[in-house]
C-alpha cells in the first residue's frame, strides 16, 4: 500500500513536470520567454523539486521509524547488539 502511494505521488509529479515543461516551451516558441529564461525557470524548479524530495524522504524515514518503534520490530542495530551479547 505504501509503495503504491509513493508510485502514485511520483507519477503525479512527473505528469505535472511534463505539463509545465510543455507550457514553458510554448511560451518560448511564441517569443514570450527567451531560451535563457526558460532554462533559469527549469533549473529553479528542479532545485525546488530536489529540496522537496529530500524533505519528503526525511519525513518518510521519521514516520517509518515511529511505526517500527510502535510495532516493536527489531532493527538491524538491535540484532547486531544481540549477536554481540551472545558471543560474549
Amino acid at each position: 500500500m505504501l509503495k503504491d502511494l509513493l508510485y502514485t505521488g511520483l507519477g503525479g509529479a512527473l505528469l505535472a513536470r511534463e505539463r509545465v515543461e510543455k507550457e514553458l516551451e510554448k511560451l518560448r516558441e511564441k517569443g514570450k520567454l527567451s531560451k535563457e529564461e526558460l532554462e533559469k525557470v527549469l533549473d529553479k524548479a528542479k532545485a525546488r523539486g530536489e529540496e522537496e524530495e529530500a524533505k519528503a524522504k526525511e519525513e518518510l524515514k521519521s514516520v517509518l521509524k515511529e511505526v517500527i518503534d510502535e510495532l516493536g520490530v527489531a532493527t538491524k542495530a538491535d540484532i547486531e547488539a544481540l549477536k554481540d551479547s551472545l558471543k560474549k
